[in-house]
């Protein structure tokens, strides 16, 4: 998850290092970002490889919880919008299905309260248009 505009770029059955440098991919295309980055991340190895060149690695502290509030209140919503609501006959309708509620809903249809009742994606396009 970006934490500037809270978009969900990847998603994986395992937190491993592909799944990192994949949301890191995606993120960093999408955006094209100029200038040097920071990534926070909670202190697991899979994202020891990602402090290389413009990202500087940002860890947070031992037994923080409120470093992963974001995320969980993003999981909260999927499970409540979408996998409550569902029944998949196997992984793949299931990645399918939260790849389109990502996709369709979650960043380019859902108001966000945390940034004025506004979808992510219109965050996003804001901050484009300053830069």
């Amino acid at each position: 998850m970006d934490l500037h505009t809270k978009k969900v770029y990847a998603f994986s059955k395992t937190m491993d290092t592909a799944l990192a440098i994949k949301a890191i991919e995606n993120a960093y295309n999408a955006q094209k970002p100029r200038g040097k980055l920071i990534l926070h991340s909670d202190l697991g190895s899979q994202y020891n490889i990602l402090s290389k060149g413009n990202i500087r690695h940002s860890f947070s502290h031992k037994g923080c919880p409120y470093d992963n509030a974001y995320i969980e209140s993003f999981h909260a919503s999927l499970k409540k919008e979408e996998v409550n609501l569902a029944t998949y006959y196997d992984f793949n309708a299931a990645r399918l299905a939260i790849f389109e509620y990502i996709e369709s809903w979650y960043n380019r249809k859902r108001l966000h309260s945390s940034i004025g009742y506004i979808t992510l994606q219109q965050f996003e396009d804001m901050f484009k248009k300053l830069a």
